[in-house]
């Protein structure tokens, strides 16, 4: 059974597209190519549903301060090997690290975000057609500004050398950060940039994660995989009825929890999208979870006690690791099927790889219920800024770090080392020139490769089709 289409005669159908094709395609790809030059914003396809890009514009900022700090405050952030610092520095860590620049919960929120995102057009229209051209578009949006920003930071670093980096992570006292690895050649380059799209595991020892600077770019991986889970999952919606579908979607959760797969948190996007577009649930969560007590009969808890209750779980499990007993941080993590290693429990855990924690998802899916389901939150993240950030978020993703490693540690070095400022003194004005490269360095990458790339897999799959 092929996915749904207009049912119109085939005789009508191809005189209709003889004729109007042209002018369609005409006018999309006027208005593509109208839309590189144009000061404003696209406009949103579900405008709805922008509180979305406000909760990726949000993410931006945490990434920003998660790399800044790890470079110049690590006792701030959790998880870092430097545990001793100035007073002030651990209580951050233990008081706002957990919710505010914690980078398990970021890439965490970025996998499961991606993918409440990317099936909406696919939900608003169900054909063959929409989830082919997300298909074919995916790569193309992904490859472009991924391989430049990648080509960049390794042309720079190839420039100037990694040896700064060193006698930085010596003097600072930093064992937090790694020196990104040195790519020799073209070859090596593209052999990196291509195993960024092809490994399906080991995602953070791959080389094009290990030579970018923050080590970082294992989260396009696994967003790049996932996406097809996603496509994969999608196309089962328009053809089974809701209730067997939930529990389908909540058995395929569970399993790939068991399994310790990223699918757990793409298949929970999948889910909320779909009982967000298909289902009414906002207003059935609005009339609270029917429960029956004994004694007193049939009534109705407010659902936001229920999703209040996963995020403090998830919170205080996140707070219990960081602030009274991290060396029982990991410990959830053996609670899986050792799929690549062991048949038993997962003993043979890989600490270096990107995880996914439950703590990390009893958060994520608490807040986003309590998002999916409140105007007042959706009207904060629907804020200009937050989704001025959102649109450009992967190019934030792509430049911030390449700048804070070279412009930010460089300078630093200078005012520190050879003017002999004190240490507070010399983070804050890297934090402002960080600042102030980043943000027009993130735009003029958006306009110039990260935008563009949308654009052209819109024109090559009119090509593709014409």
């Amino acid at each position: 059974m092929g996915l749904p289409t207009t049912r119109v005669s085939e005789k009508d159908a191809a005189d209709d597209a003889a004729t109007a094709a042209p002018a369609v395609a005409d006018v999309r790809r006027k208005s593509l190519l109208q839309s590189l030059v144009s000061s404003s914003s696209p406009p949103s396809l579900l405008p709805e549903h922008d509180w979305l890009l406000g909760v990726r514009g949000f993410l931006v900022i945490q990434s920003f301060v998660w790399v800044f700090l790890t470079v110049f405050a690590p006792a701030t952030v959790k998880g870092a090997a430097n545990t001793d610092g100035p007073l002030y520095q651990i209580i951050l860590r233990k008081v706002f690290s957990v919710l505010f620049w914690n980078e398990s919960l970021i890439y965490s929120f970025i996998v499961l975000l991606s993918a409440r995102t990317i099936c909406l057009p696919f939900l608003v229209e169900s054909t063959r057609q929409m989830v082919a051209s997300q298909v074919f578009r995916r790569g193309i949006r992904l490859w472009i500004p991924t391989a430049v920003a990648f080509g960049l930071s390794t042309v720079v670093l190839n420039q100037i050398g990694l040896g700064y980096i060193d006698d930085f992570k010596t003097r600072t006292g930093n064992v937090t950060i790694e020196t990104p690895e040195r790519i020799q050649n073209f070859l090596n380059w593209f052999n990196s940039m291509f195993e960024i799209f092809w490994v399906n595991k080991n995602y953070a020892t791959q080389m094009g994660s290990l030579a970018f600077p923050s080590q970082t770019l294992f989260t396009v991986s696994i967003v790049f995989v996932q996406s097809y889970t996603v496509y994969m999952t999608m196309v089962c919606i328009p053809y089974t009825r809701n209730s067997w579908r939930v529990k389908a979607f909540l058995f395929f959760i569970a399993t790939a929890w068991w399994v310790q797969s990223w699918a757990w948190y793409s298949v929970t996007g999948v889910l909320l999208a779909d009982v967000v577009m298909n289902m009414d649930f906002k207003a059935k969560a609005l009339r609270g979870i029917p429960l029956r007590v004994p004694g007193i009969g049939p009534m109705r808890c407010p659902s936001y006690i229920a999703y209040a209750a996963l995020l403090i779980a998830g919170l205080v499990m996140e707070y219990l690791w960081t602030a009274w007993r991290p060396q029982y941080e990991n410990a959830e993590l053996k609670g899986h099927t050792g799929l690549y290693n062991a048949g038993s429990l997962n003993d043979g855990l890989d600490l270096t790889q990107p995880l996914a924690r439950d703590d990390n998802y009893l958060v994520i899916v608490g807040f986003m219920l309590m998002l999916e389901t409140s105007d007042v939150l959706q009207w904060i993240f629907k804020n200009p800024l937050f989704t001025y950030l959102g649109r450009r978020s992967f190019s934030y993703f792509l430049i911030q770090a390449t700048v804070i490693y070279t412009a930010g540690i460089k300078l630093f070095l200078h005012l520190r080392i050879d003017k002999n400022w004190p240490e507070g003194a010399s983070n804050i004005v890297c934090l402002a020139v960080c600042l102030v490269t980043v943000v027009p360095g993130a735009e003029l990458f958006y306009r110039v490769v990260d935008y563009p790339s949308q654009v052209l897999a819109r024109v090559a799959w009119d090509f593709m089709t014409e």
